[in-house]
């Protein structure tokens, strides 16, 4: 157990380092405002907020990527965003235990993963 929390950290640092050394500090900073929110809404435990926010910055890259790359389709662009985002409802909830689930399904109403939080 230790052992996957430990690789999970590490993946996670290195998700974090190629973000910022790409340049990309505006996506870091959505991804981690969103992880926030998220383990506000479900109390994620400090594992958890690791493994989300690391899942929030790939969601956010692969968004962009696709974004880019089907520019001139929409309809496949389209297409692809559904895909992408349905992989990470998935992903995001196989993070949750059970009472954490129910009470960010609750809270879904007020939170999108695409959306950037107010400030407070």
């Amino acid at each position: 157990m230790k052992h996957v929390f430990l690789t999970g950290v590490a993946v996670a640092l290195f998700f974090v380092a190629q973000a910022k050394s790409n340049g990309d500090a505006a996506l870091v900073a959505r991804a981690t405002a969103l992880t926030r929110i998220q383990a506000e809404k479900a109390h994620l435990d400090e594992g958890q907020y690791l493994r989300v926010k690391q899942l929030n910055i790939r969601m956010f890259s692969e968004m962009e990527d696709l974004k880019t790359r089907f520019a001139a389709d929409p309809a496949i662009m389209d297409e692809r965003l559904a895909v992408a985002q349905a992989r990470y409802e998935m992903a995001l909830t196989a993070l949750m235990r059970p009472a954490q689930l129910a009470v960010f399904q609750q809270s879904r109403t007020t939170m999108t993963a695409l959306s950037t939080p107010a400030p407070r």
